[in-house]
C-alpha cells in the first residue's frame, strides 16, 4: 500500500522526532552545531543529506580520526565570499551562511526519524534555501537500518519539498553525486540509476529545480580520468600517510578535500543559475 506523504507528516514528524531526540542530542555532542542566522541581511543555505556532503570539520578529533575524508558541504560555505555574492542576480541577502546538517549513513528516512530534519524545519525562515541530496544509503538493500525502497524514497521527498515549502523557503533537489565505478572504457557509468531517476520524477512532479548532481559528476570525472579521479578525488590512501588512515584506504565513495572542492563547484554553478532565475 502506497503511503501518503501527509501521513508519514502527521505520524513520522511528531513520534519519530521525539523518539529520536536523546539520540540526535548525542550526536550534536560530538560535533559542533552551525546555528542558523536571525538576520534579515543573511540568507541560510540548509543542505540535507549523507556523508558526501557532511561537513567532518565539525565533529571532535577530526584531524585524528577523519581527515582527509571531506564532504561537498563542508567546503560550500567557501563559494559564497562577498565578491562572488555580487555577480549573483537573486533573491539573495548581502550574505550567505551555509548551514550543513548532513550526516554520514542516512537516508531520507533515517535522516527524518533522528530529528536531524526537524532541526532544519524549525529554523527556516522565508527566503531561506534547503538543498536535499540523498540516495547513497536510501539504495542499500543490503543494509536494513537504512534501506528505503525507491516508493518511500519519493515519500520522503515529497514530505521535505512539501515541509521547505510551507515555511515560505525554497527546495532544490540535488541527485546523488556518483560514486568512482563503474568504469568502461575510459567512461564512468551510472551507480544510482533509480535513485536518480526517482529524484527527477519528484521534482518535475512538485516543480521544483533539480541539478543533476549524479550526471554532472559522472561527466566532469570521466573527462579528469579515472586515475587521476582515483587518487585524487576519492579516499583511496596508501599506509602510513594519514593518522586516521594508517594501513591506507579504499574508498570509491567519499571524497577527500580536492574531491569536496570539485563537487562543490559543480553545485554551486547550478545553484547560482537557478537562484539568479528567481
Amino acid at each position: 500500500m502506497k503511503i501518503s506523504f501527509k501521513n508519514i507528516s502527521t505520524v513520522f514528524f511528531i513520534t519519530g522526532s521525539v523518539m529520536t531526540f536523546a539520540q540526535t542530542e548525542q550526536d550534536n555532542q560530538k560535533e559542533k552545531i552551525v546555528k542558523p542566522s536571525t538576520d534579515k541581511n543573511t540568507t541560510n543555505i540548509f543542505l540535507a543529506g549523507d556523508s558526501t556532503l557532511t561537513d567532518y570539520t565539525l565533529e571532535s578529533n577530526y584531524q585524528e580520526k577523519r581527515y582527509p575524508q571531506q564532504g561537498w558541504g563542508g567546503v560550500f560555505q567557501e563559494f559564497f565570499v562577498t565578491d562572488s555574492l555580487k555577480t549573483f542576480k537573486s533573491p539573495l541577502a548581502k550574505n550567505v551562511l551555509v548551514v550543513d546538517k548532513a550526516k554520514g549513513g542516512r537516508s531520507t528516512r533515517t535522516f527524518f526519524q533522528e530529528g536531524r530534519w526537524r532541526y532544519i524545519f524549525e529554523n527556516l525562515r522565508p527566503k531561506d534555501w534547503v538543498l536535499i541530496q540523498f540516495g547513497h544509503n536510501d539504495e542499500s538493500e543490503k543494509k536494513v537500518d537504512r534501506y528505503v525502497d525507491v516508493a518511500g524514497y519519493k515519500e520522503y521527498l515529497r514530505l521535505y519539498i512539501h515541509q521547505v515549502r510551507e515555511k515560505g523557503a525554497t527546495p532544490i533537489l540535488v541527485t546523488p553525486v556518483s560514486r568512482n565505478y563503474p568504469w568502461k572504457d575510459g567512461v564512468l557509468g551510472d551507480s544510482h540509476v533509480d535513485y536518480a531517476k526517482a529524484m527527477i520524477e519528484v521534482g518535475q512532479e512538485q516543480k521544483v529545480d533539480i541539478i543533476d548532481l549524479n550526471k554532472l559528476s559522472r561527466e566532469f570525472f570521466t573527462q579528469k580520468g579515472k586515475d587521476f579521479v582515483t587518487t585524487t578525488y576519492f579516499m583511496n590512501l596508501p599506509e602510513g600517510k594519514f593518522t586516521a588512515y594508517p594501513n591506507g584506504q579504499k574508498d570509491d565513495t567519499h571524497f577527500q578535500p580536492e574531491g569536496a572542492k570539485a563537487v562543490a563547484q559543480l553545485v554551486y554553478n547550478e545553484f547560482k543559475k537557478i537562484v539568479s532565475k528567481k
